[in-house]
């Protein structure tokens, strides 16, 4: 269940980041609406790298639209040279 707060309570800003942890956020809000949230570090490390990966993949696809897509057997066949150039 979230956690959601005025953001009024920022007086007591430590009894408010008490409640912040790993997987619980605590949500903040302004005139009834939400306004803010405060994450754990790690999860904000994760939506970054979500957003990175995400980012990425679109590219992809784009790339992949645009100049053509690359056969699973192609993609086979560069990986397994590569391995036999690291041993």
């Amino acid at each position: 269940m979230p956690t959601i707060m005025p953001v009024s309570t920022l007086r007591s800003y430590s009894d408010v980041l008490d409640e912040v942890a790993p997987g619980s956020p605590v949500f903040l809000t302004k005139n009834g609406h939400g306004r803010y949230a405060i994450l754990d570090m790690s999860d904000y490390d994760c939506l970054v790298a979500e957003q990175a990966l995400f980012s990425e993949l679109g590219r992809g696809r784009v790339s992949g639209e645009s100049d053509g897509w690359v056969s699973s057997t192609d993609v086979r066949a560069h990986f397994a040279g590569r391995a036999s150039d690291v041993g």
